[in-house]
């Protein structure tokens, strides 16, 4: 059976306040589509569920969640898949790494055959460079796309970057095939 990749970033799973952040002009992101913490938890744990098979694997780019380790923990292992994770600026590394809570943990994950950088946040433009393509030409060295998390509802910095915040994903990790360049 063919392992499929997906791909998600900042569920933020168990995070109360993130229920109450707004956008530029002051509206609720998250409290505007959920009424509780456990309503976003819950919705987020069906739609993963709902496209991520038992053997498939799923990167998270970070910012898994924020609150009560041991619900987390007991929650986690609701979810499909084999995990792995690109860190984000609120992961405890060191207590995510001890509860093996993923099979793999990284800064950051190159797809070169599908043309991807994964990382937790945005990367500068000049970092993109696929250095494993093979051309004729040493200038025909492709850029890669940089698939991030970290700014949420925020759009990506350049054409070059792809955010996979669950706010554009409709909350539902993104299979790789749909990200990857052509």
């Amino acid at each position: 059976m063919a392992k499929d990749i997906w791909v998600i970033s900042d569920t933020h799973f168990f995070h109360e306040n993130i229920l109450k952040f707004t956008d530029s002009e002051g509206e609720l992101i998250r409290g505007a589509l959920f009424d509780s913490i456990e309503e976003m938890n819950e919705v987020m744990a069906e739609r993963w569920n709902s496209v991520v098979k038992p053997g498939d694997y799923v990167y998270h780019l970070g910012d898994v969640f924020m609150g009560n380790k041991d619900e987390f923990k007991k929650y986690w292992k609701r979810l499909n898949g084999s995990k792995r994770l690109i860190v984000g600026n609120h992961d405890d590394i060191k207590w995510i790494a001890q509860n093996e809570l993923f099979t793999k943990i990284s800064m950051w994950r190159q797809f070169t055959e599908f043309g991807l950088l994964l990382s937790h946040v945005p990367l500068d433009p000049s970092g993109l460079i696929n250095y494993r393509y093979k051309s004729e030409d040493p200038t025909d060295n492709p850029k890669m796309l940089n698939v991030h998390g970290h700014i949420h509802q925020n759009p990506s910095p350049t054409a070059d970057h792809r955010c996979v915040c669950v706010e554009h994903i409709n909350y539902t990790p993104i299979h790789i095939e749909e990200l990857r360049i052509k």
